[in-house]
């Protein structure tokens, strides 16, 4: 469990990293143009905070466990994920976007497995 619970981790910390980057210095109408649609009904500012919120949880979802230190932080952070996923599946949804909302929602489940299997396992 332990293995898989890692796997999901280093996966949402490079989805979250890549995503958070391209909110944080991308102009809203190159993020649409390379795909991340999901940013469209919001305006620049609700997006700079999103890719902040991103990058917090990629070192949330990694360093605690890693150093050892505060492993309580993991959950929490695979928890903000699952919260930014259920925004970003309403987005996509509001879009008529079905394959985004899919891709999302298995981003999702993973954020949510984390969050508990850290909360009650290693």
């Amino acid at each position: 469990m332990n293995v898989l619970l890692w796997t999901l981790q280093a996966a949402l910390a490079a989805v979250f990293t890549a995503s958070g980057l391209a909110k944080i210095s991308r102009p809203k109408d190159r993020l649409i143009a390379s795909g991340q649609t999901g940013v469209a009904p919001f305006p620049l500012p609700v997006i700079r905070v999103t890719a902040l919120c991103e990058l917090l949880g990629v070192i949330g979802i990694l360093l605690p466990r890693l150093l050892g230190v505060a492993a309580f932080l993991t959950p929490l952070a695979a928890a903000g994920f699952a919260i930014v996923m259920v925004g970003a599946i309403g987005s996509h949804a509001y879009l008529r976007e079905p394959r985004n909302v899919a891709l999302t929602a298995v981003i999702f489940v993973a954020a949510v497995i984390v969050a508990v299997g850290r909360t009650l396992g290693p």
